[in-house]
C-alpha cells in the first residue's frame, strides 16, 4: 500500500471559497456576515471535485490513500479572530470529513485547528476532540505562527502549546507543522513562508528539551524538512555546541520528513542525509507546484517517480516509505486500515 501523508482539499467547490469572501466581509461590515447553513455543497459536488482530480492523480500515479486536510494556504488564521477561525475550521474540516465517508478506501481526514494569534491554543480543544472523536481525524495540521509570516506567537517548545501536545499524547495523533498564507510581503506563501516555517520548526525542537516533557510526540515536518537535510551538518554542530544529544537521539524519535521535495537529486539528498524509518511518502499533490517539469515531462509532484527511480532507496525501506513510517506515526491510521483487513 502507498499512502500519502500530505494531502489539502485544494479543488473544493467553488462555493466554499465563495462563502469564506462573505466571512471575511464581514469582519469590518457584521451586516454582510453569511450564516454557516447558507453555505450548500451537495455530496455529488464533493465528489465531482474529487473524481476528476486528485483521485483520478492517485490512480494514474499509483498511490492508494491519502490523509486530507483542508487546504492549508485557506486557513489563513491571521484574518479575523478565534470567532472567524473557529467557524471556519469547522466548516473545512466537516468537508474533509465527509471526502473521507465518500471515499472511505482512499481518503482519512486530518484536522486543522482554529488559531488565531494571541489567543490560547487551549481554544482550539473542542474543535481537536471533535475532528478525532466524530470525524476519525488520525492526525492535526499545526501552525507555528498564526500571524502569518511575523512570528508573533512563542517557539514550538514554548509551554504555550502544551494543551495541544497534551490532547495529542492523550489521543496518540501527530501533528504537521504547516504554516499558512503569508501576509508579509518579504516572504512568499509557498516559496519561502512554508520553507522557513519547516526549518524554524526543527531548530525550535533542537535548542529544547520539548521531547523529554513528550516522549511520544511526534511532529511530520513538511516540505522535505524545508532547509534541514541540506544542512545537515550544520545542525549537528549546532546540537554539540549546546550540548545537546546526537540528532538521532535527540529529535528522529519524534521528527519525520516527508517527501514533497519536486526533482530527483533533492529526493536522493533527503533519502541519502535522513533515515529511512524517519520519511514518509507524500506529494501535496494538486498545492503549491502544479506545473510539469520540462526536463522530464512529467509533473513536479508526481513524487512516487523519484522514489522509484532512486539507487539509494533500497526495497525494504520503499516498504518504510510507502507504509510502514505512517502506520507507525499515525497509529489511528494504522487502526482504522486494521479494522478493514488492510
Amino acid at each position: 500500500m502507498i499512502i500519502d501523508c500530505h494531502g489539502h482539499y485544494t479543488t473544493a467547490p467553488k462555493a466554499l471559497e465563495e462563502w469564506r469572501k462573505r466571512q471575511i466581509a464581514g469582519i469590518s461590515d457584521p451586516g454582510a456576515k453569511p450564516r454557516v447553513e447558507s453555505l450548500v455543497i451537495t455530496d455529488d459536488e464533493l465528489r465531482q471535485s474529487i473524481e476528476a482530480n486528485q483521485l483520478r492523480l492517485m490512480r494514474e500515479r499509483g498511490s492508494d490513500l491519502t490523509i486530507f486536510s483542508p487546504r492549508a494556504s485557506f486557513m489563513a488564521h491571521h484574518i479575523g479572530d478565534f470567532e472567524v477561525s473557529s467557524t471556519w475550521a469547522a466548516i473545512c474540516n466537516e468537508l474533509c470529513y465527509r471526502v473521507s465517508r465518500l471515499f472511505p478506501d482512499h481518503f482519512i481526514p486530518a484536522a486543522m485547528l482554529p488559531q488565531s494569534p494571541g489567543v490560547d491554543p487551549a481554544t482550539c480543544i473542542p474543535e481537536l476532540v471533535r475532528c478525532v472523536e466524530e470525524y476519525g481525524c488520525v492526525g492535526i495540521n499545526l501552525n507555528p505562527d498564526p500571524s502569518g509570516g511575523h512570528w508573533t506567537s512563542p517557539p514550538l517548545s514554548d509551554r504555550h502549546w502544551y494543551p495541544i501536545y497534551e490532547k495529542m499524547a492523550l489521543y496518540d495523533i501527530p501533528a504537521m507543522i504547516h504554516v499558512s498564507t503569508s501576509c508579509n510581503a518579504c516572504f512568499h506563501t509557498t516559496g519561502a513562508h512554508y520553507l522557513n516555517a519547516d526549518t524554524t520548526a526543527f531548530m525550535q525542537c533542537l535548542t529544547s528539551d520539548l521531547f523529554k516533557d513528550f516522549p511520544t510526540l511526534r511532529f511530520v515536518i513538511p516540505h522535505g524538512g524545508g532547509a534541514v537535510p541540506y544542512h545537515w551538518g550544520r545542525f549537528r554542530g549546532l546540537a554539540q555546541e549546546l550540548k545537546k544529544p546526537l540528532l538521532k537521539d535527540h529529535l528522529l524519535n519524534n521528527i519525520f520528513f516527508d517527501t514533497c521535495v519536486y526533482h530527483q537529486p533533492g529526493i536522493d539528498l533527503l533519502t541519502t542525509v535522513i533515515p529511512a524509518r524517519n520519511i514518509l511518502f507524500a506529494s501535496e499533490m494538486i498545492g503549491a507546484v502544479r506545473g510539469i517539469d520540462p526536463e522530464t515531462g512529467h509533473y513536479y509532484d508526481d513524487t512516487k517517480r523519484y522514489i522509484e527511480a532512486s539507487t539509494i532507496v533500497v526495497d525494504s525501506d520503499r516498504h518504510l516509505i510507502y507504509e510502514g513510517n505512517a502506520r507507525r506515526v499515525y497509529p489511528r491510521l494504522d487502526a482504522a486500515l486494521k479494522a478493514k483487513g488492510k
